[in-house]
């Protein structure tokens, strides 16, 4: 079918490049709550190479239709999703090489660390997810975080044939870091890159695991309950975490995901007892994806991110 409908036209949605259309942000201008930027890679295996390089961009486009509707009701937030105004903007998308992962990380961390450094929320869409290792470096010296990590997979690998700043590597980098004080781990089901050794060295170093199966047979507030509360939390979202029906658009799927509302009231019961410090969102894969299910799926998860920090920002 050619000519396919859009629902912006019935919105008068403008055509746009940011994130459901909020302002631009410019190195020099990242004086807002949250700051939106796209890393379409970090430490690509060479097997693979920067196979989610697309996905900031088609999130993006997911929900460019309803770039006119950023005051109207939200109702999987209560209300607008800026309630106070928009204090969000988007970066845009950091340069990358994909044969440079050592400068693809310094990129990702100095990025980071600026927007910190300025008092607001990074907001990463990924991208491969190696992402996080460098989004969490940043925040050395800066204060202390708690790590959520969504997954379908635990990433405690020290190497994978050679490599050691891999996207199976990322919970194992951040246990290195000194500043990262607690690892809480959602949504492991299936098999992945993790041998019982992995998974021992994650456990000997204190990580609290929810797999999927606890999730769907106890409910989502078990993990919530792991957050300390007013901790600093750094939340990295794999979005291989989704069952497939919802996400299809991922290099390992698996069955038995969890669901979008299952995600959801895990962010928001994050920022009822704690501080969302930074967010991150990797691993989707365009080129799989179904209907652009998946990429709109992802896009409603970041709006609530942004909704949730907005009003943790104006809740004093």
């Amino acid at each position: 079918m050619t000519n396919r409908p859009r629902i912006g036209t019935m919105f008068g949605a403008l055509d746009g490049t940011t994130f459901m259309g909020i302002p631009s942000a410019t190195p020099d201008n990242l004086a807002f709550t949250s700051v939106v930027f796209g890393a379409p890679c970090a430490t690509p295996y060479e097997s693979v190479g920067a196979y989610c390089a697309a996905a900031p961009d088609a999130i993006r486009a997911s929900v460019s239709g309803f770039t006119s509707t950023l005051s109207h009701f939200d109702f999987d937030l209560g209300g607008p999703m800026f309630p106070f105004g928009v204090d969000a903007a988007d970066l845009g998308n950091l340069a990358y090489d994909e044969s440079d992962g050592a400068g693809n990380r310094d990129l990702i961390r100095n990025t980071t660390r600026a927007i910190l450094e300025a008092g607001a929320v990074p907001v990463v869409i990924g991208g491969d997810d190696s992402i996080p290792i460098p989004m969490l470096q940043a925040f050395e010296g800066h204060s202390n975080v708690t790590v959520v990590q969504i997954d379908a997979h635990i990433d405690w690998r020290d190497e994978v044939r050679g490599e050691v700043w891999g996207l199976s590597s990322t919970m194992r980098r951040a246990s290195e870091m000194k500043h990262v004080e607690n690892i809480i781990q959602v949504g492991q089901r299936g098999i992945g890159s993790a041998r019982p050794i992995d998974h021992q060295a994650a456990t000997d170093w204190g990580v609290k695991f929810v797999s999927a199966r606890q999730v769907h047979s106890s409910g989502i507030q078990q993990a919530i309950e792991l957050v300390p509360a007013g901790a600093n939390v750094v939340i990295a979202l794999d979005c291989d975490a989704l069952d497939p029906s919802i996400v299809p658009g991922v290099i390992g799927r698996s069955p038995g995901g969890l669901t979008y509302w299952q995600v959801v009231e895990l962010l928001h019961g994050i920022a009822g007892k704690a501080k969302i410090a930074a967010f991150d969102l990797v691993e989707f894969m365009p080129d799989a994806d179904v209907d652009a299910i998946g990429a709109l799926n992802n896009a409603r998860i970041i709006c609530n991110v942004l909704g949730l920090v907005t009003r943790q920002a104006n809740s004093n």
